[in-house]
């Protein structure tokens, strides 16, 4: 099917300021979420491979945006997650060029005031609330299917981009881990592990920090279907066409009721508190160690991520 052309990129989507090209030069003209439609199908794509499509705040707001037109855009039915290059996302933004933590966006997902100059906890709170935890929260309830499409690397602040779609296709190349505990942090600010995998399983995967296999993920019902990395983006079109031949509304009823009978099992509550937990331990860093991460920084987190795991 044709590409809309007129959509192929999200509007107003910031560019990454320095990604590196495959020559090796730093261009700004690619933008950290490219959006396009063909047919009912709407794809959002992570754009920063050269850092393994680590989130930083323009990367969140771009993302939310994209979100917004495909659920406003009449023409859509199915929505598909991607990452571009050979992960889908390394996480959280904690050591890039593009790292832009400090500055302020219009916010959109709570009422929290704006981060910015906000000392402590006061500021970090007020941040994660918006950036991390409300825009994950957000997501989940777009009305759309969501279906994301994984490969490579899926850590951390990954795998909330992955836990709040609907459905979760992944290449066989795959992985999944949360090694935040290496931060002395109990995991992810969405922290969905008790509801997308048996509460031994999430411990596991807590403790250790080590990768989760896709074929290990699939077996827990982590992960839908687990294909070859160079049929990833197809099949992933196969089962977002055959999802968009359902009513509209169908979908949206469906959608809402499943995710209705989750947080009626605890899930909203659930975040609530462990949301708590994480900015504790955020305190608790700034206190004890170097800084709010426990000392941790981006080769820490990667060199711990490197044990393989069941």
């Amino acid at each position: 099917m044709a590409t809309d052309p007129v959509r192929a990129t999200a509007p107003a989507t910031p560019a990454d300021p320095a990604t590196p090209t495959a020559a090796g030069s730093v261009t700004a003209a690619d933008p950290v979420v490219r959006y396009e439609r063909s047919g009912p199908v709407a794809t959002v794509t992570m754009n920063r491979p050269a850092y393994r499509n680590a989130q930083n705040s323009a990367m969140t707001y771009a993302l939310d945006g994209a979100f917004y037109e495909a659920s406003a855009d009449d023409a859509v039915k199915v929505i598909v997650l991607a990452g571009a290059g050979a992960h889908f996302s390394s996480g959280h933004d904690i050591g890039t060029p593009g790292r832009d933590a400090h500055l302020p966006f219009d916010r959109r997902a709570g009422l929290w005031w704006d981060h910015r100059g906000k000392a402590g906890a006061e500021g970090r709170f007020a941040r994660e609330s918006e950036v991390y935890l409300g825009m994950c929260r957000r997501w989940r309830e777009l009305p759309k299917p969501v279906i994301a499409a994984v490969q490579g690397a899926c850590v951390a602040g990954g795998l909330m981009l992955a836990w709040v779609c609907d459905l979760i296709v992944a290449s066989e190349d795959a992985f999944f881990a949360d090694p935040v505990v290496r931060m002395g942090i109990p995991g992810v600010e969405y922290f969905a592990h008790p509801w997308v995998l048996p509460p031994r399983v999430a411990k596991e995967l807590l403790y250790t920090g080590d990768r989760m296999t896709a074929r290990r993920a699939h077996e827990l019902g982590m992960v839908n279907r687990v294909v070859p990395r160079e049929q990833l983006a197809a099949r992933t079109r196969e089962l977002a066409e055959r999802v968009a031949a359902m009513p509209r509304m169908g979908l949206a009823l469906a959608k809402r009721a499943v995710n209705q009978a989750e947080d009626l099992q605890g899930l909203h509550g659930g975040l609530d508190a462990a949301f708590a937990l994480h900015h504790l331990a955020h305190a608790h860093n700034a206190e004890t160690s170097a800084d709010p991460l426990g000392g941790m920084d981006i080769r820490a987190m990667k060199a711990g991520t490197e044990a393989g795991g069941a």
